[in-house]
């Protein structure tokens, strides 16, 4: 398997990866309305040629087979949301961070996370953060076991409903175990 920056060129493959990733992720889970909704404003290609665009977003595609198999979207912006005071001076939220199924159980998801913490730390980061749904319990077990601990809780709103997130850290000590 292949990791590399996502390029302007990718924007089209890019939206359609991250749209199905998404779909299948929580199509069982969030009424189709507000799934649809979300889907059309957050995964179009317009907004993924934009975030790629976006010199505060980084985008890491994972390729294999020569197909693009699971992405992480970085961006450095202000405070943990849902925490009290940080540590980290310099975080680096992990916006989104999503594998195809075929990929689960392969160490495809540790060798993403291992470089999306890399590249964090490589960019002068101090500490990387993101959210996931609580009742995600397959993405918890996984942050967990790459060294992210909950610090907070956040909503995360889609469609017409609001989720509770878990806010998650991790310091950006090299090499991770």
């Amino acid at each position: 398997m292949l990791i590399r920056h996502a390029l302007p060129a990718d924007a089209h493959a890019f939206a359609a990866l991250a749209e199905r990733l998404w779909r299948g992720t929580y199509a069982d889970l969030i009424p189709a309305p507000d799934l649809e909704a979300h889907l059309e404003e957050a995964f179009g290609p317009a907004q993924q040629a934009a975030e790629l665009a976006d010199r505060a977003w980084r985008t890491l595609l994972l390729e294999g087979g020569g197909e693009l198999l699971g992405y992480a979207q970085l961006r450095a912006h202000g405070p943990v949301p849902g925490t009290p005071s940080m540590a980290f001076t310099k975080p680096l939220e992990i916006a989104r961070f999503y594998l195809a199924p075929a990929t689960h159980g392969t160490g495809a998801a540790r060798e993403l996370m291992e470089a999306v913490l890399a590249e964090a730390a490589a960019a002068g980061h101090d500490g990387a953060w993101l959210q996931v749904w609580e009742r995600n319990a397959r993405a918890r077990r996984f942050y967990a076991k790459m060294g992210f601990t909950p610090v907070g809780a956040t909503d995360f709103r889609v469609g017409s409903r609001v989720y509770h997130d878990l806010v998650l850290v991790h310091g950006l000590e090299l090499p991770f175990d």
